[in-house]
């Protein structure tokens, strides 16, 4: 599993600033531009945040929950398989899993039996874990990062919420050295990883909303605002604004950017704010 987008979540999104990366011709016809949405938000332990695909095509992750040391998301593989994909980074950088301290690599400390996890190598280190769940277009799904530190380890869970069985699914928890580190740092990208060219001609369109966090002193803040960014690619058929709202992304094919402009800002109507899905407190309840 390629995990193209690892170089650039460290290095950009670690930060506040969400700055459009330096150009970079050698991608230019080879992929679809990355497109990225970074939400300002405080430090908090709890990330919640919902996502609609509304176009897709082989090669294709649609990440939802980014923060400053893993991701959360659905893709669609370049065989057209459908899986969710939940990652965590090792401290550090380095690209040899088998180089890393062992009590310094990325821990399992639970996940479902029926999602593999493993550890990851060849463009950072850490530990990822896979769901096969055939996802639909025009469906919308939930996403929910808990952290807690625990004796001088930060354990990371990423919760999953299945509409056709109206339940959440506890898919995996990893443990990483990050001693009092909480959620920071949030984002959400669309991506195209099969970079073969012909996949530079089908767009990539997603929805994001209904952005959560809660901060470290107990208080939920809606995520409001998103800044619009891309990878080095130089093409411009790019695109993000609101459906609605939500927050949208696009890439690829016949998109023109006829919204917002790289580095700008797009504000959520502040009018009939939703509150905290009453089932993620229940499922935060249960956890305490």
């Amino acid at each position: 599993m390629r995990l193209v987008c690892v170089c650039t979540c460290l290095l950009m999104f670690s930060t506040a600033l969400f700055k459009t990366a330096l150009a970079d011709e050698k991608l230019e016809g080879i992929a679809c531009r990355s497109v990225h949405l970074g939400y300002p938000g405080s430090e908090g332990d709890t990330f919640y945040c919902e996502a609609k695909v509304e176009q897709s095509a082989p090669g294709s992750y649609f990440m939802v929950c980014g923060f400053n040391v893993g991701y959360f998301g659905i893709q669609e593989l370049a065989n057209s398989k459908k899986v969710v994909l939940f990652s965590v980074w090792d401290p550090g950088i380095q690209n040899d899993p088998k180089l890393v301290d062992k009590d310094k690599q990325v821990q399992v400390v639970y996940h479902d039996p029926e999602v593999r996890a493993k550890r990851f190598g060849g463009e950072g280190t850490g530990g990822q874990s896979f769901f096969d769940y055939d996802w639909k277009i025009g469906e919308t799904y939930r996403f929910l990062v808990t952290s807690k530190t625990v004796d001088g380890r930060s354990a990371f869970s990423g919760y999953f919420f299945m509409p056709e069985k109206k339940e959440w699914k506890h898919l995996v928890t990893f443990s990483t050295v990050a001693t009092k580190r909480q959620l920071k740092g949030y984002y959400s990208f669309v991506e195209d990883f099969k970079r073969d060219r012909v996949s530079t001609t089908k767009p990539r369109v997603a929805s994001f909303g209904n952005g959560w966090i809660r901060d470290l002193s107990g208080e939920w803040k809606s995520l409001d605002r998103a800044r619009f960014t891309g990878d080095g690619n130089p093409v411009v058929n790019i695109d993000s604004g609101l459906h609605g709202d939500l927050f949208f992304l696009a890439t690829g094919g016949d998109t023109k950017n006829e919204h917002t402009k790289l580095n700008a800002f797009t504000e959520r109507p502040k009018t009939d704010m939703p509150v905290v899905p009453q089932d993620v407190l229940d499922l935060l309840a249960k956890q305490k």
